[in-house]
């Protein structure tokens, strides 16, 4: 008990360091470190479960680059068949409403399919896939109708008018990345208050923790909290400093990094939703070219991606000694 609540004190203070800078590190990084920097102290360097830590750490690595590639062929296909051809205007309002249709699948394919588990939905693949189909066929005659009534002008700028209906797309791909988010990183977040409330009431240490509702809930209090009060921090890093970004490619990075997450999600893997968007982030920059990516800011931010991991390691050991002086 008094480990987990070292993990979490050293975990929330390396990310508020970072966030000061607007660095945008990772809370799974941040917590997972945490754990193994207290379970090296009370178990040594064989105590640890090095085959999942491996594990862990290979998704870390793997997932910015699956985010950038998934975000380089998105915005490929939005430069290839909307914005370089010969009516741009005419294919935005034509792609639309696929586009929404195409995110509302993936959306609801994650949750009935071995998701919702509350809801004891017991639905197989064929299943969950047609029932994904349906709403996203739903979707798509929604948005068709909606996107519809945006009229079409003879002249004008082009690029404008499909970034402003790109503003709304990048809308449904926020709310996609915030589903990811809290799908993958609320529960990683919470997960060493879960331990300690099943120490507290088991009397022992079991492998797998179930999380209360209520601590799901606290978690993501927490998430609103601090994105209401220093989010903006990395906000503007990842939004504006890494490369230029217009709702089209807003839209193509956010699209790459919430699939992404999600399907690592369902794979069970605790990777980082931070990492993945810097990557998908990356990927959209790169599909404009090298040199229009901010190199120093990347360094920075890598730089604290290495750091963080013996650095909440080293802090949670400090915590959890003093704690166990303490008590």
């Amino acid at each position: 008990m008094l480990g987990m609540l070292g993990s979490l004190l050293a975990a929330g203070i390396w990310l508020h360091m970072c966030t000061m800078f607007g660095l945008p590190v990772s809370t799974t990084h941040s917590i997972v470190g945490a754990v193994a920097g207290f379970g090296i102290v009370q178990l040594g360097m064989t105590g640890l479960h090095w085959g999942k830590v491996i594990t862990i750490t290979v998704s870390w690595i793997i997932s910015p680059f699956l985010g950038a590639i998934l975000a380089f062929v998105t915005f490929w296909f939005i430069l290839k068949f909307i914005i370089d051809t010969r009516h741009p205007r005419v294919r935005v309002r034509m792609a639309a409403p696929f586009l929404v249709g195409l995110v509302a699948f993936i959306l609801t394919l994650s949750m009935v399919f071995k998701g919702l588990k509350n809801l004891h939905l017991d639905l197989n693949l064929w299943e969950s896939l047609l029932v994904a189909l349906g709403v996203a066929a739903a979707c798509t005659v929604v948005s068709a109708l909606g996107f519809g009534r945006i009229k079409i002008a003879a002249k004008g700028n082009h690029f404008g008018f499909v970034e402003r209906n790109f503003r709304y797309l990048q809308i449904v791909t926020a709310c996609y990345v915030a589903f990811a988010h809290g799908a993958n990183d609320n529960a990683n977040a919470v997960g060493p208050m879960a331990a300690v409330i099943s120490l507290w009431r088991n009397h022992e240490v079991m492998s797998k923790v179930p999380i209360p509702v209520w601590v799901l809930a606290l978690g993501g209090v927490g998430i609103v909290i601090g994105l209401g009060t220093l989010g903006y921090k990395v906000m503007a890093t990842v939004g504006e400093k890494i490369t230029e970004l217009t709702p089209s490619r807003g839209f193509s990075a956010e699209f790459g990094a919430a699939t992404t997450v999600l399907v690592a999600s369902k794979m069970g893997l605790p990777i980082s939703t931070t990492h993945t968007l810097v990557g998908a982030v990356i990927g959209v920059g790169l599909a404009r070219g090298l040199g229009l990516l901010n190199l120093r800011v990347l360094r920075d931010i890598v730089v604290s991606w290495f750091l963080t991991l013996p650095a909440a390691a080293l802090i949670s050991a400090g915590i959890y000694l003093l704690l166990r002086a303490a008590f």
